[in-house]
């Protein structure tokens, strides 16, 4: 499983050039090529009665974000990169998903995104409307957070959240094509509370912590084998909450995270960890989805 080209998703406004270079440890693990997205929201191109697009509107904006793309490609141009740009007009995850289509990325890279409060309570975000309708990895790089810039490598400590599901195969896969690019991996597992409450007794519940070490302590073998630093941790509690703990006990830059795609209503009341923690995370979230080819 390579990762030869990432798309970029750009509005010029969370991700800047900065954030793209952040990206770059991304070589060391074979990354040469970049496509760059930007699309121009209907609701940002004026409209008048009768008339559709003010040309003289969108015109402006393509040539801006032309500008700045070329820009961009200069630098990464220097640094014997690969570089294809687009700029288009329309909704954003459709956009998305036809890029990545064309341009067979393995890498989706985008900002978190929200819609209106009374379309997101029917509908949800933007960012899980792109996770359900992707096959690809999404990074929710979340650049500029509350308390600042995340930081110079995103892919340096990465906090994995394993739930030995079929998910977890596909995160494991993905992380050791990522060699070069990691310094560390911490591997978290969380037993529920609601799981433990079904124990009848401590013996039992041993017997379970024991298990989950064991399996914990595999995937860290694996991960040394291929010269990773790997530790295993062990959680109890709400698995959110646990996740979102143990990347700050260990600084984390990045946490990863398995999903599978769902639909809409499936989603809203059954719930998804990841698509939740990639709608409010300060770090940036990497989903791999389990139908990822």
């Amino acid at each position: 499983m390579k990762i030869n080209k990432m798309l970029f998703v750009s509005e010029f406004e969370e991700l800047w050039l900065d954030a793209l270079q952040s990206l770059m440890s991304l070589r060391k693990a074979g990354m040469n090529n970049v496509a760059f997205l930007h699309v121009i929201s209907r609701d940002k191109v004026a409209m008048r009665r009768g008339t559709g697009y003010l040309k003289q509107e969108e015109r402006k904006i393509r040539e801006i974000a032309d500008i700045r793309f070329i820009d961009w490609a200069e630098t990464l141009y220097e640094e014997g990169m690969e570089v294809v740009a687009h700029i288009v007009i329309g909704n954003i995850v459709p956009k998305i998903l036809s890029v990545t289509e064309i341009e067979g990325v393995d890498l989706i890279v985008t900002a978190r995104r929200k819609r209106a409060k009374l379309e997101e309570l029917y509908a949800g975000s933007e960012t899980s409307d792109l996770l359900r309708r992707t096959d690809k990895p999404v990074l929710i790089y979340n650049y500029l957070s509350q308390s600042g810039k995340v930081g110079d490598n995103p892919f340096e400590r990465l906090l994995l959240g394993l739930d030995w599901t079929e998910s977890s195969e596909k995160v494991l896969d993905y992380v050791l094509a990522l060699k070069g690019a990691v310094k560390r991996v911490d591997i978290i597992h969380v037993i529920s509370e609601k799981d433990v409450a079904k124990l009848s007794n401590k013996m039992e519940a041993q017997k379970v912590e024991r298990k989950n070490k064991k399996r914990l302590d595999e995937v860290c073998d694996v991960l040394i084998k291929e010269k990773f630093d790997a530790r295993p941790h062990l959680y109890i509690g709400n698995t959110e909450e646990q996740i979102e703990k143990g990347a700050s006990e260990h600084r984390s830059t990045m946490i990863v995270l398995g999903a599978k795609r769902k639909s809409i209503w499936k989603e809203k009341w059954s719930g998804s960890v990841s698509h939740s923690l990639a709608d409010k995370s300060e770090l940036p979230i990497l989903i791999i989805p389990a139908e990822i080819k």
